[in-house]
C-alpha cells in the first residue's frame, strides 16, 4: 500500500543565478498532470552534465532548479491517461523529459534533435529530490537484475555510452577517453561485442586504470600515453577539446571519433593531416526512447558490473566536488530516500 503523500518534499537545488552551491529547499508536492507520473525517488545518479549545470556551462532560465537526470523511483500517483506503469512499479527517468512530437525531427524518429525538447534536471526539475514528476511516455522499465544503486547510472552514462558506441560500429579496436561512469559501462558492452578496448584516463590516475584492467580492457594508460597500436574508433567522455587531436593522432584511417558530452571545451587548431584519409569527428546529442528500449533489453540479458559510490541527498555538493576532481571511481549516486 502506498502511504499518504506529504504536502512538501526536500530537494537539493540551485537557488539563484551565479550561486554554484546546491542548497536544501522544501517544495510543494503537486499532483501529476495528464500523462505524468509522480515518483518517490530512491536513487539519482550524479552525472557530469550536472557538473556543467552547477558550473554555469549550461545556462538556466529559471530558479530554483533541481538537477538530476538518472532517477530511479517508484510510482506513487499517476495522471490522466497513464497506462504503462502500475502503482509501486519501479521506473527510470532519463535526461530526455519530453519532445514536441510534431516537428520533422520527431517524425523522423530523431527526437533527440527536437528543438522544443525539455530535459530532466535542466529545463524541468530533476531527481536530486525525494519526489519527481516525469512524463510517462519518456520513462523506462528497468532490468530487475540491477539494484537501484546500479540502475541509476544506466539512465544516462549507460544510455549515452550505448548511443556513442553505435556511432562507431566498425571500430574493432576502440579507444575510450575518460573512464568514469560512462566509460566503465560502455567498455563492458564493447568487450562483450568482441571489440578490443583501450582506456585513456587522466594522466596518473592509477585507480581508474586499475579499474579498467579489472573489467578486462586490453590496455589502460593516461591520455598522454601512446597506446600499443592505433585505434579505429574512439569515444570521448571527458569534456576536454584537447583530446580530439590526440584521439585522431592515435587513430587509423577511416576512424570515427565520437564526442559524447553535452559540453566540451574548445577543440584547438590542428593540422588537416590528422583528419585526412576519411577520419571523422562527430558528436552525440541527447538520446531517443529507442536507445533506451534497445539498451535496457540488451543489459537485461548481458551482465554489467556497475561500480557506484553512494552519497546522502544532503551531501550532493560533496558528490559534485568529488566528480569534478576525478575522485569518483565508477559512478556517484545519491540516496534520496
Amino acid at each position: 500500500m502506498i502511504p499518504p503523500l506529504p504536502s512538501h518534499y526536500r530537494a537539493m537545488a540551485l537557488t539563484r543565478r551565479g550561486d554554484p552551491v546546491l542548497r536544501a529547499i522544501d517544495l510543494a508536492l503537486a499532483p501529476p498532470g495528464p500523462g505524468e507520473l509522480l515518483l518517490r525517488v530512491a536513487r539519482c545518479g550524479v552525472c557530469r552534465t550536472d557538473l556543467h549545470l552547477v558550473d554555469g556551462e549550461l545556462k538556466l532560465s529559471q530558479w530554483p532548479r533541481v538537477p538530476g537526470h538518472e532517477a530511479v523511483g517508484t510510482v506513487v500517483a499517476a495522471g490522466a491517461g497513464c497506462r504503462r506503469f502500475a502503482p509501486s512499479a519501479r521506473v527510470g527517468v532519463p535526461w530526455l523529459h519530453a519532445t514536441c512530437g510534431a516537428c520533422d525531427w520527431c517524425h523522423r524518429q530523431r527526437e533527440n534533435l527536437c528543438e522544443d525538447a525539455h530535459f530532466t534536471g535542466w529545463t524541468v526539475d530533476g531527481g536530486y529530490a525525494q519526489y519527481l514528476r516525469a512524463r510517462e511516455r519518456f520513462c523506462f522499465a528497468l532490468p530487475e537484475r540491477y539494484s537501484d544503486d546500479e540502475a541509476a547510472p544506466l539512465l544516462c552514462a549507460g544510455l549515452i555510452g550505448w548511443r556513442a558506441l553505435a556511432m562507431a560500429p566498425e571500430a574493432r579496436t576502440l579507444g575510450l577517453y575518460g573512464f568514469g561512469a560512462a566509460g566503465h559501462l560502455v567498455a563492458q558492452v564493447a568487450l562483450q561485442q568482441g571489440r578490443s578496448v583501450y582506456a585513456f584516463t587522466r594522466p596518473g590516475d592509477e585507480a581508474a586504470q586499475a579499474h579498467a584492467r579489472e573489467l578486462g580492457v586490453h590496455w589502460a594508460g593516461g591520455s598522454d600515453d601512446k597506446p600499443p597500436s592505433p585505434t579505429d574508433g574512439a569515444l570521448l567522455f571527458a569534456p576536454v577539446g584537447d583530446l580530439v587531436p590526440i584521439a585522431l593522432a592515435h587513430s587509423q584511417p577511416g576512424s570515427t571519433i565520437v564526442c559524447a558530452g553535452i559540453h566540451m571545451s574548445d577543440i584547438p587548431r590542428m593540422p588537416y593531416a590528422l583528419l585526412w584519409r576519411e577520419r571523422c569527428v562527430r558528436s552525440v546529442a541527447n538520446l531517443t526512447r529507442r536507445d533506451g528500449e534497445e539498451f535496457f533489453a540488451w543489459s537485461a540479458s548481458h551482465p554489467l558490473v556497475i561500480r557506484t559510490e553512494v552519497f546522502a541527498l544532503a551531501d550532493a555538493n560533496e558528490a559534485i566536488a568529488r566528480l569534478r576532481s576525478g575522485q569518483v571511481t565508477g559512478a556517484a549516486v545519491l540516496d534520496c530516500r
